[in-house]
């Protein structure tokens, strides 16, 4: 697709809202948008968002999960990428589920609302799924380790694969910033310049994604 003068709407959570850069300039959202030429970047990240929608709701915004802000974004956007699922993975208390799945409390579930839903919000238009990043305690199956999620479900590498499976049936296409970012808190050289709490980029670190993003959106 041709970035200079398009509108690109942004769905996240606390990395697409811009936690770890110094300031909201140096966020990939903003980043992307002056070094391809954007017309707009629409950023409708949320700190501690999930795809998936929580047994016990509150009035905390990151419970408003992707599936409901769908709904919210620009309709006239020339393109969508999401980003997500490091959440669901961190603190989310939805199942995994089944394939067959197709309400967003469990995370298979969410994954086909949500890709469903913009494949025909936006039907004929780029719809990017991104895979989470690396990140510390990634193969814990409780996740963050604070307590907020109630069993042992998956590693982060499980969700990054729903992910790419749902969005295969979609025929969406997929970023897979696990496998392909280059930021890897594992590396301690890696961690200090690119993600220095383990999670979220550094200014360095949202340049070099809005850098992935930018180019592969360019092939679509």
């Amino acid at each position: 697709m041709q970035l200079k003068g398009a509108t690109v709407n942004f769905l996240g959570d606390s990395i697409t809202f811009g936690v770890g850069a110094s300031c909201v300039e140096n966020r990939y959202t903003d980043v992307l948008a002056r070094e391809f030429g954007l017309k707009k970047a629409n950023n409708y990240g949320v700190s501690g968002s999930r795809f998936a929608r929580q047994s016990v709701m509150t009035d905390d915004p990151a419970d408003r999960d992707f599936c409901m802000r769908m709904e919210e974004m620009d309709p006239d956007a020339d393109a969508v990428v999401v980003f997500g699922g490091t959440n669901d993975f961190g603190h989310g208390q939805a199942p995994l589920g089944m394939p067959c799945d197709r309400e967003p409390d469990t995370f298979y579930g969410a994954c086909h609302c949500l890709m469903r839903g913009l494949l025909e919000r936006y039907v004929g238009k780029p719809v990017l799924l991104c895979t989470p990043l690396h990140r510390e305690g990634e193969d814990n199956p409780r996740g963050d380790g604070t307590g907020r999620k109630p069993s042992s479900v998956a590693t982060l590498n499980t969700y990054r694969r729903i992910i790419m499976e749902v969005a295969e049936q979609y025929a969406l296409p997929v970023l897979d910033l696990y496998a392909t970012s280059g930021i890897q808190p594992e590396n301690a050289v890696c961690r200090e310049r690119l993600c220095p709490d383990g999670l979220h980029p550094s200014d360095e670190g949202h340049a070099l994604i809005a850098r992935r993003i930018g180019h592969f959106l360019e092939l679509l």
